[in-house]
């Protein structure tokens, strides 16, 4: 995450193709990505990764799970973008109102981060190392 106006707004290079290859614009991952988000009952989180086939996917994982943990996850996939929409990230500030926090929090995703984690790791099939 990065400060409000101090990181690009949209993904770029080979992240911005896949994205545009797989859901056709940036605008149509986002949706797929906040119904994720949104439809998740309870605590959990929403993912954008790759999965092992090198394909780009979007999936939603209840409480601490992800999609690294594999017989668990719905979708394997290695993640390089994750939102966290258990109730204690959000309710301070927007409480009940998670499509608000979701919508929101788009502000401040650090796309030059989430694009060098695919550019530099997922892309080749390797997890992103914790300490990136």
């Amino acid at each position: 995450m990065s400060p409000v106006g101090q990181a690009n707004s949209a993904p770029f290079g080979n992240l911005k193709d896949k994205i545009e290859e797989r859901w056709g614009s940036f605008d149509n991952m986002r949706a797929e990505f906040n119904g994720a988000a949104a439809n998740r009952f309870g605590s959990g989180w929403a993912w954008l990764g790759v999965k092992a086939n090198g394909q780009l996917e979007i999936c939603s994982t209840a409480n601490q799970d992800n999609p690294l943990m594999k017989g668990i996850a719905e979708v394997e996939m290695i993640p390089i973008l994750g939102l966290d929409v258990w109730e204690h990230a959000y309710y301070l500030k927007y409480q009940n109102r998670r499509p608000e926090y979701i919508e929101r929090w788009w502000n401040v995703v650090n796309w030059d981060c989430v694009v060098r984690c695919y550019d530099d790791y997922a892309a080749k099939g390797q997890v992103v190392p914790i300490d990136l």
